[in-house]
Parts: structure tokens; sequence; C-alpha cells
């Protein structure tokens, strides 16, 4: 099977834990100690989220005095591509050895008039009180949104239309290499009025290109990984219960709490309905027991899996 992962930030670094290199490395290994299984027997891709990491490197561009402004958030996610690229791939190697892994630098071409352009949804960096948000607001020009019972950043966040570097991606598995790639939703580029690439001041939502890549790369299955064991029913109430195996069409007509799930949600729903195969949502660490249907919430059109053809 071809099978395309999207690891949720929680891979990375969990809520509460300072972005401590160390700290991330350490979840990284476990990360790749959890997905080996599965590149073991199939064809892996590898996307990851990059909120945390472009927060801290914007707030450290926007503290350098040395600069005349800071560093643009195209760059920004280029920067953490190769940082949390370089943390997987060696994770990943060390895991399988003898196996070939590649970590790519990509982008992800976007409308250059996408409305999410006058209107940031996209949370990046860490949690502030609400006078600490505000303050940082004011004093750097962002624009901020309560995140649960936090605040944090947020910037524009565009659709993805293309992957600009899909074919290198297909040379690289025909290979047989495990792929990490389109890390953070890929580096958010347009081409301007001289039909050039040009990079823009974005972050993309990574399960949204995540469903776009399993799409374009014909993928099996797509595996949305988080911290959570499914996707609940009446999330936050006494008769909460979990999703074990639903469809687009229930799932679209059942009331979410906005947030983190709802994109992860959407994805999962349009991969399935694109492609007519299976998506799931669950926890990192039971990756495989997802694949075989037994955890997580699987989303398949007729609310079955695995299938007659024994995917």
């Amino acid at each position: 099977m071809r099978i395309v992962v999207a690891l949720g930030g929680n891979a990375l670094l969990q809520r509460g834990e300072k972005p401590d290199a160390a700290t991330q490395r350490a979840n990284v290994t476990l990360a790749a100690a959890a997905l080996a299984p599965l590149a073991e027997k199939h064809q892996l891709i590898i996307t990851h989220g990059n909120g945390p990491q472009v927060g801290v490197l914007a707030l450290e561009s926007a503290n350098d005095t040395r600069l005349s402004a800071p560093y643009p958030f195209d760059t920004l996610g280029a920067e953490t591509q190769g940082m949390i690229g370089y943390w997987l791939l060696q994770a990943l190697q060390n895991a399988l050895p003898g196996r070939q892994v590649a970590a790519l630098l990509g982008q992800t071409l976007v409308s250059a008039d996408d409305p999410a352009f006058d209107n940031p949804t996209k949370f990046v960096g860490e949690v502030y009180d609400e006078i600490t948000a505000a303050t940082l607001a004011a004093d750097r020009g962002w624009t901020v949104k309560p995140d649960g019972l936090h605040w944090r950043r947020v910037v524009p966040s565009p659709k993805p239309q293309h992957l600009v570097e899909s074919r290198l991606i297909r040379l690289l598995l025909a290979n047989e290499a495990v792929v990490v790639c389109a890390g953070g939703g890929g580096v958010p580029v347009i081409r301007n009025t001289d039909g050039k690439l040009e990079g823009v001041e974005a972050v993309i939502d990574k399960d949204l290109t995540a469903a776009m890549l399993a799409d374009v790369l014909e993928a099996d299955a797509l595996l949305i990984l988080t911290d959570v064991p499914n996707v609940m029913r009446d999330f936050g109430t006494v008769g909460a219960s979990p999703i074990a195996h639903t469809t687009p069409y229930e799932l679209r007509n059942t009331q979410f709490p906005p947030g983190s799930m709802g994109p992860k949600i959407e994805a999962a729903c349009r991969f399935v309905e694109t492609t007519g195969t299976m998506a799931a949502i669950g926890q990192l660490v039971d990756a495989e027991k997802i694949l075989g249907g037994t955890a997580g919430t699987i989303i398949t059109p007729g609310a079955a899996w695995p299938n007659p053809r024994g995917l």
C-alpha cells in the first residue's frame, strides 16, 4: 500500500512543553518508532505540522535588531522544513537500518487572490494569556485570536492548489525511499504577474496539503495522526462518545467544536470523497492498529475497513 501520514504538532511538541530542540528530537524519535512498522511493509510518505516551530523562529526574527525587517513566513516555513525534516530523517534512518529516507524541501502553490489573505486564521507559535497576546499584537502588529483557553498569533492560511515538487516525490517513491515532504503544508508560493514562483506571507494547513498530496500520489490511505484516540461525538459533554467507523456524509452532518479537529475532519473527508478510499484520524502510537481498522476513527465511503479487496 501507499500511505500518506500527516503528523500532528504533538509528534514534535506537547502542549505546555518548552520548544527546546532536545524535547522535540525525543518526541520525533518516538514518532519514528511508531511509523517504522508501516514503512517496513508499505510505501510511506510523511508530512508534518510546523506551527510552534515557525512561531519560535518568527519571534526570534522579530527580536533580532540587526534585521531591517523580520524574515517572511515563506522563508521561516522553509527553515522549519529543513529543521524538522532533518530530525525525522535521522530518526527514521535509525529506526529503519538500510532503508533510504529522503527529506524534501517543497513548495505549495496557492492562489494570489485567496480570501484567506484578508482573514488570518492559522495559529502559529506559543500560547499566551489574553493580556500578553494583546500587548504583543499592539507592539508587533500581529493578529491574535483565542485558541481554547489561551490566545495565539494567527496568519493567513490559503488553500493549497498544487505541489510544485510532486513529480520528484514520485521519483523518490519509485526508488523505494521513505519520503518526508510538504512539511508545514509546504512553503507557500504564488505565480506572480510574470508567471514566476514567489513566496508569500502565509502558513498552509498541513492536513489539507496532506489530503491533496495523498490524492495526487494515488495513495491507498491517509492517516492523520494526533494525540487523541478518536474523533468524539458530542465532545465536551457527559454524553461524549468515540466515533469508530464513519462516512464523510455523517461527519459533515455532525457538529464539532471549532479548533484543530475541524481541519483534520475536512481533510479526511475531502480525500475519501475524491478517491473513494480510506482516511483515518487517531493516535500516533496506534498507527498500525488504525491501518488495520481496529483503532482511531476510520472514514470510508461505506463506513467499513478493511475493504473487500483486502487493503
